[in-house]
C-alpha cells in the first residue's frame, strides 16, 4: 500500500468518524465520548497529510508515530461507545474493522521508516 493510499483511507475514516459522531444519541456519555472520537478520528489524517510534507525522515516518522497513537486511541472510544450500550455493535462493526486496520498499516509504516532514520 502507498502512502497516497493510507491518506486516502484515513481521510475516509474521518468522514466515517464525522458521521457517527453525528448521529450519536444527545447525552452526555455520547457527548463526551463522540467529542473524544471526533478528535482522534479527524486527527488520524490531519497527521497523515502533514507527515506527507515533513523536511526529514524522523519528522516523518515523528507524524506517522502520531497517526498511529490516535487510530489506536480511535479504537477506544469505539469499543467504549459499544461496550457500554451507546450504540449497537452491528451499527459500529465496519467503522471499528476499518480503524484496526488501519492501526496495523501505521504501524507497519512506522516500523519500516524507523529502521530506514537509522
Amino acid at each position: 500500500m502507498g502512502n497516497k493510499d493510507i491518506v486516502d483511507r484515513t481521510y475516509s475514516f474521518a468522514l466515517r468518524v464525522i458521521k457517527l459522531v453525528s448521529s450519536l444519541p444527545h447525552n452526555k456519555v455520547c457527548e463526551v465520548i463522540g467529542g473524544q472520537l471526533l478528535r482522534s478520528g479527524t486527527s488520524v489524517g490531519a497527521n497523515m497529510e502533514e507527515a506527507q510534507a515533513a523536511y526529514s525522515k524522523k519528522e516523518f516518522c515523528n507524524k506517522i508515530g502520531i497517526s498511529h497513537k490516535e487510530a489506536r486511541e480511535s479504537n477506544y472510544w469505539l469499543r467504549l461507545l459499544k461496550d457500554s450500550g451507546q450504540v449497537k455493535a452491528e451499527l459500529i462493526k465496519n467503522i471499528t474493522s476499518e480503524s484496526e486496520e488501519i492501526v496495523k498499516i501505521l504501524f507497519s509504516i512506522g516500523k519500516k521508516s524507523k529502521m530506514t532514520v537509522k
